[in-house]
């Protein structure tokens, strides 16, 4: 039987060359993160020079919070994003009307019902699932308590907050996810990326999922 392969995500690259860095240390995409809070934010033109940088089958993926439509549309006139990622309260069908596949945040803790969050949610690609932090959309480098992620998930998930090299083959074991999702735990200073971390947490993950399929 063929293991299964958990995909890499990282999120919050700021330069063409870390991006290139990330897919050799064998990412499968990159995320740019067109919030203007966030201290890994970045402009639309250098957001472009990062995407034309990426060599083939990465996926670019654009995060956005609360953007309206015309703001969503016009990063996507001037940079060539593969996919798009929604963390503030967009609806489904904001979240559709762009000719790109999507995955759906949501911030988990007590009280959040992941099937209802799901059921509302069918056109997505995956559900991305990150840890609840008041006043905060993401990248927070907190964990969750991965208990509270169903198994009876139909949709792909996506698991972030607060991963790094020596917990995500935990998060692995315990979620059994589709994809990880890191940002801080790859940073040597606040929103900076450090080549040797993210290669590090690629080779966490790929040993994670050679013990499950050993």
């Amino acid at each position: 039987m063929i293991a299964h392969r958990t995909r890499v995500k990282i999120c919050g690259i700021r330069d063409p060359r870390m991006a290139q860095a990330a897919a050799r240390a064998g990412a499968d995409a990159i995320g740019l993160v067109f919030h203007p809070a966030s201290p890994r934010a970045v402009e639309a033109e250098l957001a472009r020079d990062i995407a034309l940088a990426v060599p083939a089958f990465v996926t670019v993926v654009g995060l956005f919070v609360n953007r309206d439509a015309e703001g969503v549309r016009s990063i996507l006139e001037r940079v060539p994003l593969g996919m798009l990622q929604f963390h503030g309260e967009e609806p489904a069908g904001f979240c559709g009307q762009f000719g790109r596949p999507w995955v759906r945040a949501f911030r988990v803790g007590p009280g959040v019902d992941l099937l209802e969050c799901e059921a509302r949610f069918p056109g997505a690609a995956a559900l991305l699932l990150d840890a609840q932090v008041p006043g905060q959309f993401g990248g927070t480098g907190t964990a969750f308590d991965w208990s509270l992620v169903p198994r009876s998930l139909s949709l792909p998930v996506v698991l972030s907050g607060g991963l790094d090299a020596g917990n995500v083959g935990g998060a692995i074991r315990a979620v059994k996810p589709w994809a990880v999702d890191v940002s801080s735990g790859v940073e040597s200073a606040r929103g900076v990326k450090d080549a040797a971390r993210i290669e590090e947490f690629v080779r966490s993950v790929r040993d994670a999922d050679a013990s499950a399929g050993g």
